[in-house]
């Protein structure tokens, strides 16, 4: 075995370069060449005129593993890996067609080669088990292709998804009919469909909670990457024989699952770094996996078409058209209703002629065909007739559909750029152009390098930009509306590369990290859906409190938790500081960058919207530090401190690289800096118990009462909490109550004049006391705890205390006096 699998992956290193040469696709040749090697092999076992290879050839021809090998080692990986690469954010704008693609279309096809078939006397129950084989798709050679030929990333995003899933609905329904065929069981159609169900839904229930536990775990694990690297290896095969041994659901749709849901959050809570060493060895283990699965399937081509007849050529002609023609009218009749029903955007003709002879068939195929030939239970005779007709389709669509395609796809004009996107190119391209130019010319009279040998390098540069300059004229080809649309999202990806650096600088926490993303991608799918006014409202929101933020305030004013509030506070003051940079970094970004590409009024405007975004953040980051001011220190201190780490350690690297200090000095003072970026990690304490008594006391109206008539005033006031925007003081209102600042901060506006209170401060006291109506509003800036005294309340007060009476009167006409004289003089200026 070991022997055979080295041969084979000896052969897939060969191969690959050789397709790239021969403009193949590589799966496509594989196969051929897999396809030869199994029929050399059997030729030379078999015939009397040689033995001297028998020894060598008899392994491959006689496969010492079986096809629960490639279902149980090669699949989970195979898939895990296709789950783990795709973005979900992005296929979920196509959910609908891609659902309905990898389930309906699956299903209709084993339905349309089940009848097909059964009208030439092949058993109605063989005939499904063999739609259902050949419905699994392989997309590695069509995406190849779309992607090597510029197809639309959407067009691809299609065919990623729905291979993906496709695969998983069919061999749900493969296991499903092989167990009718081998048990004898016929259950009825409405039990058909609710096992179907159970098996595919629980099996995507199960991933996702895999995933997320995998997720869960990342951040526990200190960043190694070996350890994550690892943990993720294990994920494929801990749900892929949960669901199939334990849970009875799909197996392998719970590997798609975990893929899917831990991809999504291995995104943004690993490292930068991490996530990409993560994919690139996925990326080694998905190409083993999935050659050798493929290359050892095409050997035993020649074995599973041993039995051939003139007689199978009808039946695999009746099995083509069957598949072709429910994919088309899956594709043709059922899309378009999903687009009159608004669950997907229009997918257009070309499209979907694409996509219909993009279905090629490839080892999944194989490797079931391969397992019905093994099962003792089934009829020899039903044996050959999947074999042979399951392989002559998989060979059919990989030398027609796949030799084909990349003419087909230029015949629909896929492989052109809209004419959008080519002027943005030339745009871009005219740019870039006259950057390396002027750079190059730099290097040259750096370097002394004769003006005659720079000027005939610099022409070229030049004559290609003056081709560029006589294309369509970028402002006349592309509306504002279009220049903002493709601004918004440069600057969302701009501000996602932003946060992106500070991940990797470690100088935020990853919680705050996780939501900065997380709220980042919002802002870039809503510019991409809605230009200027999605990205707008999504701006806005992201300055809301969170409902985790609600839910923990909630658990402090009840229960007296605090711990919930201390993490919500601190990830929300993190974010609005790390937005607050990145703000500032993107409005350099538009005014220099952009203004460039887009001209100067749309970058204007750009500009515009970034300012009134980091004024609007100021004044969120502000108001929390007024209301946790220091506990927002501690914060902010901590950040500069992870930022001085984080220049420490570059300053090693730097030192390191230039041979001013050895590997071993470096290795320790990097030892000493992961100890310290450690300890500065861990969040800081954030006290809420605020003394209520000694702040009351505190207030200059209240600091000349006695202890007994302090305590006595103390618990008169009553809790209560406001919510962000909360207008607690209306102008001219007349005044009945008093508030005191528990936690939270207020803004007053009087006059004009925007003034801010905090912790420990009073309002509203003056129209109580004087019985003046309001001269001011005041609202509420986030989430505050104030205490009330009541105007009857106080009253009661009073005349219990007539001294605390007389000595707040008094406070009371001081202030009275000292504000009359504040608005004379104001009134005089």
């Amino acid at each position: 075995m070991t022997l055979v699998i080295a041969s084979f992956l000896v052969l897939i290193s060969l191969v690959q370069p050789a397709a790239e040469r021969l403009h193949l696709p590589y799966t496509v040749l594989l196969a051929i060449v897999g396809v030869a090697v199994g029929a050399v092999s059997s030729f030379l076992l078999y015939t009397p005129l040689i033995s001297t290879f028998d020894d060598i050839v008899a392994p491959v021809v006689n496969l010492p593993f079986s096809s629960s090998t490639f279902l149980g080692v090669f699949l989970p990986l195979l898939l895990f890996h296709a789950a783990l690469d795709i973005d979900l954010r992005e296929i979920a704008e196509d959910a609908a067609p891609i659902l309905t693609l990898a389930i309906l279309a699956v299903v209709a096809a084993a339905a349309a080669i089940g009848f097909g078939l059964s009208l030439v006397a092949v058993p109605l129950t063989v005939a499904l088990l063999l739609g259902a084989i050949v419905a699994t798709t392989d997309p590695a050679a069509v995406v190849a292709i779309f992607r090597e030929v510029g197809a639309p990333p959407r067009l691809i995003r299609l065919v990623e998804g729905e291979s993906l899933l496709n695969d998983a609905a069919a061999i749900v329904l493969f296991g499903l009919l092989l167990e009718m065929l081998t048990e004898g069981a016929h259950p009825s159609l409405a039990a058909g469909l609710l096992r179907f169900a159970e098996a595919f839904f629980g099996g995507i229930l199960l991933g996702a909670v895999g995933g997320r536990l995998f997720g869960a775990i990342l951040p526990y694990l200190g960043g190694s990457r070996t350890a994550e690297m690892t943990l993720s290896v294990a994920l494929p095969y801990i749900v892929y024989v949960l669901g199939d041994e334990v849970l009875d659901v799909s197996g392998v749709v719970a590997v798609v699952g975990a893929g899917l849901t831990g991809g999504a959050l291995a995104r943004i809570r690993l490292l930068p770094a991490n996530w990409h060493y993560l994919r690139q060895v996925w990326e080694q283990i998905g190409f083993w996996a999935g050659s050798l699965i493929f290359v050892t399937a095409s050997t035993l081509v020649p074995r599973l078409l041993a039995g051939m007849a003139w007689h199978d050529l009808l039946l695999l002609a009746i099995l083509i058209a069957a598949a072709l023609a429910s994919r088309v009218a899956v594709l043709f009749g059922i899309l378009p209703l999903l687009s009159a029903l608004r669950l997907s955007q229009k997918i257009g003709a070309a499209y979907k002629v694409a996509i219909a002879w993009g279905g090629l068939r490839g080892a999944v195929t194989l490797a079931l065909a391969l397992s019905v030939t093994e099962n003792a239970q089934i009829d020899p005779g039903i044996k050959a007739i999947v074999a042979v007709l399951a392989t002559g389709f998989v060979l059919f669509t990989l030398l027609v559909n796949g030799l084909s395609l990349r003419p087909v796809i230029r015949l629909l004009k896929l492989d052109r750029l809209s004419p959008l996107d080519a002027a943005v190119r030339d745009k871009v391209l005219a740019l870039s152009l006259a950057d390396v130019r002027d750079d190059v010319s730099r290097v040259a009279q750096e370097y002394a390098i004769p003006p005659a040998v720079a000027s005939g390098v610099t022409e070229n540069y030049d004559r290609r930009i003056d081709v560029l300059a006589s294309s369509p004229d970028f402002e006349q080809a592309i509306s504002d509306q279009d220049r903002i649309r493709i601004g918004l999202v440069a600057l969302a990806n701009q501000e996602r590369r932003i946060i992106l650096d500070h991940h990797a600088q470690r100088t935020v926490s990853g919680a705050a990290i996780e939501r900065l993303l997380r709220n980042t991608n919002r802002i870039l799918d809503a510019a991409k859906a809605e230009g200027r006014v999605g990205y707008n409202r999504a701006a806005r929101a992201l300055l809301e409190f969170s409902r985790g933020f609600r839910v923990a305030t909630l658990l402090h004013r009840m229960v007296r938790r605090d711990g919930p509030l201390q993490r919500q506070i601190s990830i929300r003051f993190e974010t609005l500081l790390v937005r607050r940079l990145a703000l500032d970094e993107l409005a350099r970004f538009a005014g220099s960058r952009l203004r460039a590409l887009l001209g100067e009024r749309v970058a204007d405007l750009l500009g515009e919207m970034i300012v009134l975004r980091a004024a609007a953040t100021a004044r969120a980051l502000d108001a929390l530090r007024l209301q946790y001011p220091e506990h927002a220190a501690a914060l902010e201190r901590r950040f500069l401190n992870q930022s001085g780490l984080r220049l420490q350690i570059s300053r090693y690297h730097d030192l390191y690289d230039e041979g001013l200090i050895g590997r071993e000095l470096f290795e320790d003072l990097e030892r000493e800096h992961a100890g310290a970026r450690t300890l500065s990690a861990k969040l800081p304490p954030l006290d809420l118990g605020l003394q209520t008594e000694e702040l009351i006391g505190s207030f200059d109206m209240f600091a000349g009462l006695a202890q007994a008539e302090l305590k006595a005033l103390v618990r008169l006031f009553r809790p209560r909490l406001l919510v962000p925007g909360e207008l607690v003081l209306r102008k001219g209102q007349r005044g009945s109550e008093m508030f005191f600042i528990s936690s939270g901060a207020v803004e007053v506006v009087l006059g004009g004049e925007r003034v801010r209170l905090g912790s420990g401060d009073f309002f509203g006291e003056m129209a109580l006391l004087s019985g003046r109506p309001r001269q001011a509003d005041c609202a509420a800036l986030g989430f505050c705890r104030v205490l009330v005294l009541s105007a009857a309340d106080l009253n009661r007060f009073l005349d219990a205390y007539p001294g605390a009476k007389a000595e707040i009167d008094r406070i009371a006409q001081q202030r009275t006096r000292s504000d009359e004289e504040r608005a004379l003089l104001r009134r005089a200026s």
